[in-house]
């Protein structure tokens, strides 16, 4: 845990890198992306040249002999779910920024975004179970407390569960959200609820990987240790058929991360630590849009 001092000076950091983005890059892209739940009533006016003839309102035309046409505006306020990930494995880096680092980067760039657009933002911090849970609410000073538990939070778990998290998400959000879960996705086993959230929500898979991570190098007999169980084991990386299984290992959950957000018809996006996430987001939303 760090003193006060020490994480007012890292929220104030990341807010102002993040909102600069958000204000700037974000705001339009986030906003014709994400569109509002439908149109409500706005007036009536006089018709012009051009108006619709099916947006008459026959009612106000009768009583003053004249044509008026409703005026509808899109429902725009929306819900933000940020599930974040928080388990062993995102304290992972070699490029001078763990996993942990980014994930809290591009959260607070979505949070901003969805404030800019006076939307709620929400947050489920999750490992093997849901550790944190702060109900979506609007303003500034909720943005920024959604920033210090993403720089402090301590989870009692350092295991992943996303299954467990999806199911937590379903019981507490009954109406459409838009969900960004941010995940190295080191995790297998949740298709099938992936599928059911994928249908009441507007949900994206943001992966967040090292480079180094993908592959073991050759390095002799080394001691590795598992970053989510703690089990410590002496591997031969001279082994071409170890290194191999790894890789293999590891794309295969790739693999199904890809496979199972795209067949439960979600968003999915990849971004490695040391690459510009602004430019992967920015072009996602631009595919959206």
């Amino acid at each position: 845990m760090m003193d006060t001092k020490e994480l007012l000076k890292k929220v104030r950091k990341i807010e102002i890198k993040t909102r600069r983005l958000s204000d700037h890059i974000f705001g339009g892209e986030y906003h014709s992306t994400f569109k509002g739940r439908g149109m409500t009533f706005s007036e009536v006016r006089q018709y012009q040249f051009g108006d619709d003839v099916r947006a008459i309102d026959w009612n106000v035309t009768a009583r003053y002999n004249e044509p008026f046409v409703k005026v509808f505006e899109e429902e725009r306020e929306l819900t933000m779910m940020l599930l974040v990930d928080v388990s062993g494995s995102e304290l992972f880096g070699t490029n001078n920024q763990f996993k942990k680092d980014i994930i809290t980067e591009i959260s607070a760039t979505l949070a901003f975004s969805a404030l800019q657009n006076n939307d709620k933002v929400g947050l489920m911090l999750f490992t093997d179970e849901v550790e944190l849970f702060i109900p979506p609410k609007k303003g500034k000073s909720h943005a920024l407390r959604i920033i210090r538990e993403l720089l402090e939070f301590s989870p009692k778990s350092k295991k992943t569960n996303l299954e467990a998290a999806l199911k937590f998400l379903t019981n507490v959000m009954k109406k459409k959200a838009i969900v960004f879960v941010l995940s190295d996705f080191i995790t297998d086993d949740y298709l099938q609820t992936l599928r059911i959230v994928g249908k009441r929500h507007d949900l994206t898979g943001i992966r967040i990987f090292d480079e180094k991570e993908t592959q073991i190098p050759n390095l002799g007999m080394v001691q590795l240790q598992d970053a989510e169980t703690g089990a410590v084991q002496l591997v031969n990386t001279q082994s071409k058929k170890v290194r191999l299984n790894y890789e293999k290992h590891y794309q295969e959950q790739v693999a199904y991360f890809q496979e199972s957000f795209t067949k439960a018809g979600c968003g999915v996006l990849s971004c490695r630590v040391d690459e510009s996430y602004v430019k992967k987001l920015l072009g996602y939303f631009k595919r959206r849009g």
